[in-house]
């Protein structure tokens, strides 16, 4: 099937090329999503009257998408979500969640500009592609942890594994030093005892002679 194209699609063509594409294509994703017409004669014609007009608007969408593209790019939000203590998540991380927490620092993001190359399903940092213009794309860092102290760490470098290490070190060291309390204080009754028995002239088993 034959299309014309109304803006820039990556791998296909520029705006007002006349490109083959599979029928299934235009008919789910081109066409409703107004990147192109069919290629009737009709369309062309109508095309070539509103090129000016469409070159126009395609700019200004693209520099207002280049403005808030120097604002976005390699910023990172947290995204907190319930996980396994080996980091898999109790479902996933989806566009709409990247729209909604960009939208909550100040971008105005729209969930269908977010491309996942696959289901976000574990915690740490994830790299996502943002395209907001046919010709404009940023990257931001999704940080997705179980809590904001965990994505504060998270976002300095440490994996969900060194955290995991980390915390059944920490908790090792306070057990050795329970029971090193407990020792000592064991060996300070036992003092205590010794101590008290030698003020009294002995052990209870001495008799006097």
């Amino acid at each position: 099937m034959q299309v014309i194209l109304l803006e820039r699609v990556a791998k296909l063509g520029q705006m007002g090329d006349v490109v083959s594409v599979k029928p299934g294509y235009a008919r789910n994703y081109l066409l409703p999503q107004g990147k192109a017409l069919s290629a009737s004669q009709a369309n062309i014609d109508g095309f070539e009257a509103q090129k000016a007009q469409l070159e126009a608007r395609n700019l200004e969408t693209r520099k207002e998408a280049e403005a808030l593209a120097g604002r976005l790019d390699g910023q990172q939000f947290m995204v907190i979500r319930s996980a396994s203590d080996a980091g898999s998540l109790y479902g996933s991380v989806t566009p709409r969640d990247a729209a909604e927490v960009a939208g909550a620092e100040g971008f105005s993001v729209d969930r269908k500009q977010v491309v996942l190359t696959g289901p976000i399903k574990e915690l740490g940092l994830h790299r996502v592609t943002v395209v907001l213009h046919p010709e404009v794309s940023v990257e931001i860092t999704l940080n997705v942890a179980r809590s904001t102290d965990e994505a504060e760490l998270q976002a300095r470098g440490k994996s969900i594994q060194e955290l995991a290490a980390e915390e059944e070190a920490r908790a090792d060291f306070e057990i050795a030093e329970l029971f090193d309390d407990i020792g000592s204080a064991a060996s300070e009754d036992e003092q205590l005892i010794a101590a008290t028995r030698g003020e009294h002239g002995g052990t209870d088993d001495e008799q006097p002679g």
